[in-house]
This record gives C-alpha cells, structure tokens and sequence, in this order.
C-alpha cells in the first residue's frame, strides 16, 4: 500500500535529478475566472512533462535494489518514453522502448536522443505494451509501467509537495487523468496532510476511461483527441483505489475547450502546453462557477506538443476570434476591378494573406467571377466592417 510517506522518500530520492519546477500565480486569468489561479509548470521538466518524476524514482530504486540489472523495457508513444530513456541513460541502464508504427518520427526521433533502444510494433499503445512484456520476458528486462506501479505512483506524488510548499493557501488541486498516476501520488499525499483540500481530476470526454470506472459504468473510448497523453483506456489497477478514496471528483472537458485551452495559455500565460497538459486549465476555464473563490493550483503536466499541430491550434484560435477571417466577394470579371477590391481592404485596415479569384468553378454568370481573400484583422467587428464597405462599393461578400 502506498502512503504519504512513500511519496516524501521519493521527494527525498530525485532531489537534484528533477527540476523542481516553479509555481506561477496568474492575475490576470485569476480576474477573469473569478478565483485565485497559479499554475504548476511540469512543461518545464528536462524532457518537457511530469513523467520524470516517476521513472527517475523507478529507475533510482531498480538501480539500487539490482545487482544484475540487464536493462529496463518500457511502452509509451511519448513523454513515459522520455522519461523513462532519460533518467535510463543518466544511471547507466539499457532502455528500450516499445513505440507504436504510428507514433510520429519526432518522438521517435527525441526518444533515440536520449540513449534508448527503440522498437516499432502494433497499431496501438496496448499492442506495444504486449509486445515490451514479450521482450521483457525473453531478454530479461524490468519493464517500467507509466502509472502502476508504486514507486511511479509516489514519484509523480512530488509535484503535491511542491505546490503546497510554494503556496500552502491553496484549497484546491485540479489534475489531469490518464492511467491515474499523477493524480494517485498527489491526492494520496495533499489528503494525508491537507484533508479539507479538494482534488479534481479532468479526462477529455472522448477517452473518459477513469471517469466511468469510478462510477462503474461503461463508455466508448476513443484516442483520437488533442488530448492523446491522457487518452487512456485502461485505468490503473493501483491508481483507481486511491482515487475513489481521495479525489473528490473528476471532470470532463471537449475537444473545444481542450483548444482554447492550449490557446489561451500561449496568448495570456505565455506557456506551451500539449492537449493533456492544458486539460486541467480547460475545466478551469469552461466552468468557472465551479471554482468560483477558490484558490485553485493547476497542474500544466506536459508541454510536449507537436510545432505544426501547435501552428494548426493557434491559428484556428486566431480564427475563431475573427483575426484571421476567410471572405467571399463577388466581382464583374473586367480589368482593374481586383486593383479596387484589394484596395478597399488595405485602405479598410486589414492585411490580405492570400486571394484566389476563381472564374470557373462558381455558380454565378460567366462575366462574373468571385474572390476568396484570406486576410488578418483586428477582430470580428472589423470584419463585419469590412462586408459593410465591400457592399456599399458594389462587391457583395460574406464571412466564411
């Protein structure tokens, strides 16, 4: 059984091998949520999440506790594998790592860096999990599991101690769920020493596998999200008790609020969080009665995010708030009549990123054509501006 305790000696064991990572307080979101709000930058670790935590700690025991350690054999498509190849090529251990055929060649890439053995097989996370046990077992290697296991479990629980040293006012702790790792660890130890403080889990709605074990239930689960570190289907065998002793709740949050998340934490917070690491945010950020008064510490648990999916989520965001608009306009197809639409817009103040004038594949009459302009605005209402004047000149045009 794993105690507060555990988790302290594991603070004790990977002081100076991890970053202890800084606790930022946010006035600004703080005003606008209604709460007091700090965020836990785990984005900060040396492979960029919270995993470093719990396979420093495994490592360091297996270390300790194996004369005859022939090696370590993990199974993870992302941060686990960093974690677990990092703190491996630190203390001298082979690592491998089980990834799957579909993981992308950037964290294959950032993973072989760090010193590891990498193997590709299956389609899934749980096909490379068999396969890491197969080859654990031929080769003789300990395989490190990214959430049960209670050495990882008490590791991860550090990020707790931290936080309530840095600011012990805080009365509420919110935390992303995958397997239950993390939040195990800090709800074992924040309960223990702080029982009046509340503990809330987030899952995407997509993937809600620890959600519906805790209220025995069924439900799809899909791994598809932009939350793909949390996107777990399968709860923790360890984790899942100590969850339904010491969280309070577990919310779950759509794919919508997981991208305003990541975008509002970039533009107002000037932090780079992964879809998994913005999570806890996102419930903060999509009801903000629920936490209304409170002194609320957000874990930010990874920032590993791809830069093109990061691109394609910044700028939808700049979309949605109508600083990058998309417009149709309709045109007589005669010389000079684009010179005048592109003029109208720069002397209207928005910027034209791309146009396409298309003739042939359009419903309106051959000596007409139309204009789709791709261009940055100061928002919405310049937008609507802008359709105002493109109309009064004779060039009907609509938001796309």
């Amino acid at each position: 059984m794993i105690t507060a305790r555990d988790v302290e000696r594991a603070a004790d064991a990977i002081a100076g091998h991890v970053v202890r990572t800084p606790l930022v307080a946010s006035p600004r979101m703080s005003q606008q949520l209604g709460c007091a709000l700090w965020f836990k930058l785990e984005s900060q670790q040396f492979t960029g999440s919270f995993k470093d935590r719990g396979a420093c700690h495994r490592l360091q025991l297996l270390r300790a506790t194996h004369a005859d350690l022939h090696g370590v054999i993990a199974a993870s498509a992302g941060n686990h594998a960093q974690g677990v190849a990092f703190h491996a090529r630190r203390l001298a251990i082979p690592a491998t790592i089980v990834m799957p055929q579909t993981t992308p060649f950037s964290k294959i890439e950032r993973t072989e860096a760090l010193g590891a053995s990498i193997v590709l097989h299956g389609e899934s996370l749980s096909d490379a999990q068999e396969k890491a046990q197969e080859l654990a077992q031929a080769r003789g290697l300990v395989f490190v599991h990214p959430y049960d296991d209670p050495a990882i479990v008490a590791g991860q629980g550090t990020v707790a101690m931290e936080m309530l040293a840095d600011q012990p006012e805080l009365d509420t702790l919110v935390v992303p769920i995958g397997g239950g790792g993390l939040i195990a660890g800090i709800a074992l130890w924040a309960k223990e020493r702080r029982p009046a403080i509340q503990i809330v889990g987030v899952q995407t709605r997509l993937c809600p596998s620890m959600h519906a074990a805790l209220r025995g239930a069924d439900a799809p689960l899909y791994t598809n999200t932009l939350a793909d570190g949390i996107a777990v289907k399968r709860p923790g065998a360890i984790t899942l008790p100590i969850l339904r002793r010491c969280v309070d709740d577990v919310a779950l949050v759509d794919e919508t609020a997981l991208e305003q998340a990541v975008q509002t934490l970039v533009a107002q917070q000037k932090i780079v969080a992964e879809g998994a690491g913005a999570a806890a945010f996102a419930a903060v950020q999509c009801d903000p009665a629920r936490f209304a008064g409170r002194r609320v510490g957000v874990v930010v648990s990874g920032g590993n995010i791809d830069r093109r999916l990061l691109s394609t989520v910044l700028l939808r965001g700049l979309r949605r708030d109508g600083k990058v608009a998309r417009v149709r306009i309709e045109i007589h197809d005669a010389p000079g009549v684009l010179s005048r639409v592109t003029r109208l817009i720069g002397a209207a103040g928005a910027d034209i990123i791309d146009i396409a004038h298309e003739r042939v594949f359009s419903s309106l009459p051959p000596r007409s054509a139309e204009l789709v302009v791709e261009m940055e605005t100061r928002g919405r209402p310049h937008v609507e501006e802008l359709l105002r004047q493109l109309a009064a000149a004779g060039f009907p045009a609509q938001s796309l």
